[in-house]
């Protein structure tokens, strides 16, 4: 699997610059580790490499580098899942916003999709308990990972982290311009900076 990775990230990379360059924006691919991470040196470059591309103008494309993660062994030396990896990007560049693109519209009180009388949620000020026993452990998705338990957890670092996060469906094209539009899609959740936050618990101790 990992030297079908090495290929495949080659591949997923041309799409990008090749979809990218049609708007005439140019992408550069970012692969981190969770060893890049915890190691205080790498972790640094990592973070200067992302304020330099952003000055740039330029568009970070973020995945794990499976070609040397093992993945196939959760928690022990990878992030787990895109979910979590993209808050703890978002924490260590000091986003505003993170934007989880699913295929379910955001929050539910249950699976919406075994459980028609689900409520959908549409703003989550802090997770509580309450909030966080709405996790699911499954997707749906036969592409994606780690289903709404792994947004849940991403949002606690994105929003400890001072940034608001947002799941929405990603089957609506429009989406994400009308979440920068300020119009009310998905599920909301609003950052409480944490004074005592700290990547490095979440990293050491959450995986």
């Amino acid at each position: 699997k990992q030297a079908y990775a090495a290929v495949g990230q080659a591949r997923l990379m041309m799409v990008y610059q090749k979809l990218f360059a049609e708007y005439n924006q140019t992408a550069a691919q970012v692969l981190l580790t969770k060893d890049t991470m915890v190691n205080d040196s790498s972790r640094y470059n990592a973070q200067n490499t992302f304020d330099e591309l952003l000055k740039l103008g330029t568009i970070p494309i973020v995945n794990e580098n499976d070609t040397v993660s093992t993945s196939e062994i959760p928690y022990v030396d990878s992030f787990g899942d895109n979910d979590r990896l993209s808050a703890i990007v978002t924490a260590l560049i000091g986003a505003d916003l993170l934007i989880l693109l699913s295929d379910i519209d955001g929050l539910s009180s249950d699976d919406p999709r075994r459980n028609p009388q689900a409520k959908f949620v549409n703003l989550v000020p802090e997770i509580t308990a309450e909030f966080l026993s709405m996790g699911k452990e499954t997707s749906s998705s036969d592409v994606g990972t780690g289903g709404m338990s792994a947004k849940l957890a991403a949002a606690r670092i994105a929003t400890d982290s001072g940034a608001d996060m947002v799941i929405a469906n990603g089957d609506q094209v429009e989406v994400i311009l009308q979440i920068m539009g300020g119009e009310e899609k998905g599920t909301l959740f609003l950052a409480h900076p944490n004074l005592d936050f700290d990547l490095m618990h979440y990293l050491n101790n959450e995986y």
